[in-house]
């Protein structure tokens, strides 16, 4: 798309003052039609039929789309240097270009929100450049939200889907203890036993009703080292609307090192949550954990052994990627080689599938926790 800074409509029924391009009538963008708008748009009737540019400049003064009826563009350019505001929600079912300046969204109401739909795709996001404030998406691809705020861009991503489905999210770069625009704080010290800590740089507000994955981004202001040092103790925890404390989330997939990366969740749905951010499994250090069991009887590694651990009282518990406990010993003696002893995984006795699992071991005498992983191969 090219920056058009003429305007040229067969409009009906609008007022042009300084201030405002107010909509009354029926406005249609065509195919290869192009409209700039350098001042407030106030749209009080249909402007939902475009399958032109629409470009929205300004270098001096912010600009602001208000009124009563949504506008729903089909290729939109962003070129304001004082931001361009939403009192309404904007449609886009193309593209839009972050040429300068952010979108900005009222997030005391996060109904209100930039719209993409169906293939709709964006371009030129960055630091300086993205939503500041809520952002949705109704699509079943993969879709990375364009979100930020205060001079962050900080995506979340969802996968692809069986079908459209709609979700929103806004990034906050505060302490979850101390949100600005909800209602109420999410304490941090308040988890389930699994959880060590909670980040307290940044949270993410993400809505949907559908059962989905999600992926979030760190960067060094992030301060993922204040939680981990290893990435696999690293998890997204969120704030259960029921149980009122930070739940753990999973961690399904993770790429990066300690100062950029991504984490992917287990499946969740996200209106069970009131916000998520990154947390941390238990501590594991003191023990020697031996992570890789291969209970295949040939003698080597064939159960899963915590070296010292038959000196102290103890409680074992082994959980799948979705969080299900697979395996509960009192007294673990190393003697865990592959076999369930939880019907909640089907058949108690049974074989569990190669792959990744978590663990907790308590300590209640020593008041202590230790937590990993175990990789099942065979």
């Amino acid at each position: 798309m090219r920056t058009i800074i003429i305007i040229a409509l067969l409009v009906f029924n609008i007022s042009i003052a300084q201030e405002a391009f107010h909509n009354f009538g029926n406005i249609q963008i065509h195919n290869q039609g192009q409209i700039g708008f350098h001042v407030d748009l106030q749209n009080d009737g249909p402007f939902n039929q475009n399958v032109g540019l629409a470009g929205f400049y300004n270098e001096d003064n912010p600009i602001t789309i208000s009124g009563t009826n949504v506008p729903r563009f089909y290729d939109v350019e962003v070129a304001v240097d004082n931001h361009l505001y939403l009192q309404i929600n904007t449609q886009i079912t193309n593209g839009l270009d972050y040429i300068i300046g952010d979108i900005i969204t009222p997030r005391l109401t996060p109904n209100v929100s930039l719209d993409y739909f169906g293939n709709a795709i964006y371009t030129l996001e960055d630091d300086l450049r993205h939503v500041d404030g809520y952002a949705s998406a109704t699509t079943n691809q993969s879709f990375i939200f364009p979100i930020g705020q205060d001079d962050k861009f900080r995506p979340l991503i969802t996968p692809n889907q069986t079908g459209p489905e709609k979700f929103s999210a806004a990034y906050y770069n505060e302490d979850p203890n101390f949100p600005s625009t909800f209602n109420t704080n999410f304490d941090t010290s308040i988890s389930e036993s699994i959880i060590n800590q909670v980040n307290i740089e940044e949270f993410w507000d993400f809505d949907g009703r559908t059962e989905t994955f999600v992926t979030l981004t760190w960067n060094q202001e992030s301060q993922i080292d204040n939680l981990v040092d290893d990435l696999m103790n690293l998890r997204i925890v969120g704030w259960s609307e029921v149980e009122n404390k930070w739940m753990d989330l999973g961690n399904s997939a993770i790429t990066g090192d300690i100062n950029n990366g991504t984490i992917s969740s287990i499946e969740f749905i996200p209106n069970d949550y009131s916000v998520i951010t990154f947390g941390s499994l238990i501590g594991s250090d003191g023990l020697t954990v031996y992570n890789g069991i291969s209970p295949n009887n040939d003698g080597l590694n064939d159960n899963f052994v915590i070296g010292g651990v038959e000196l102290f009282k103890n409680n074992l518990k082994i959980f799948n990627r979705w969080g299900r406990v697979v395996y509960d010993a009192e007294n673990y003696d190393n003697t865990f080689n592959g076999i369930s002893n939880k019907t909640v995984v089907g058949n108690q006795g049974s074989k569990l599938p190669v792959g990744t699992y978590f663990y907790v071991l308590q300590l209640p005498e020593e008041n202590k926790s230790y937590s990993g992983y175990i990789y099942i191969t065979y």
